[in-house]
């Protein structure tokens, strides 16, 4: 039989438990999620950078140029660019270039409290007929305490199979083997 200080110790737990938040957020990193999207007709990168509450200062101040407390849609756009730059994407050793397709930033506010992401996706069209391919990606965009993760998301076209994704250690590149056979009707 378990005793009452026990029961009572067990609801204090699963109380506090229930309360707190699931997942935690990096307080001291920029963290740059990176999530690849496979079509026969193209590429789309979409990028989640959000910065931490200790570094949300140094990120809004490379956006916010002119300091007047506001990130202006030039601010962002060439935010964005800069972003863009710092990315290199290339298809069986053949560099692809990036276009800009959305992007959404949030307030100030929310990245100083450490819920603002960027949100970010450019976009690379090719037409990729059957056969084997092997992406490559690179993410040097700096900023304070830069922590770096990538994936392919799952294709929805039946005909691509994901054959082999790798990274670095601190996943700033990655590469995906993958193949295209005949589509399905």
């Amino acid at each position: 039989m378990i005793s009452a200080k026990i029961r009572t110790l067990c609801a204090v737990l699963a109380l506090t438990a229930a309360a707190s938040p699931a997942a935690a957020h990096r307080l001291n990193q920029y963290l740059q999620a990176t999530t690849i999207a496979l079509t026969q007709d193209g590429l789309t990168l979409h990028l989640r950078l959000t910065p931490g509450v200790n570094v949300a200062d140094q990120v809004i101040r490379t956006i916010d140029r002119n300091g007047d407390g506001v990130l202006s849609p030039e601010e962002q756009q060439t935010y964005a660019a800069t972003v863009a730059q710092g990315l290199s994407l290339s298809l069986n050793g053949k560099a692809l270039s990036l276009q800009p397709e959305a992007g959404a930033f949030p307030s100030e506010a929310a990245m100083r409290a450490g819920n603002g992401t960027i949100d970010l996706q450019f976009v690379t069209q090719t037409t990729l007929s059957n056969g084997s391919y092997r992406l490559s990606y690179t993410n040097k965009v700096s900023g304070p305490q830069t922590v770096w993760l990538v994936n392919c998301l799952l294709p929805q076209d039946p005909a691509i199979h994901i054959v082999r994704q790798t990274r670095t250690e601190n996943q700033s590149s990655y590469q995906l083997d993958f193949q295209i056979g005949d589509r399905k009707a």
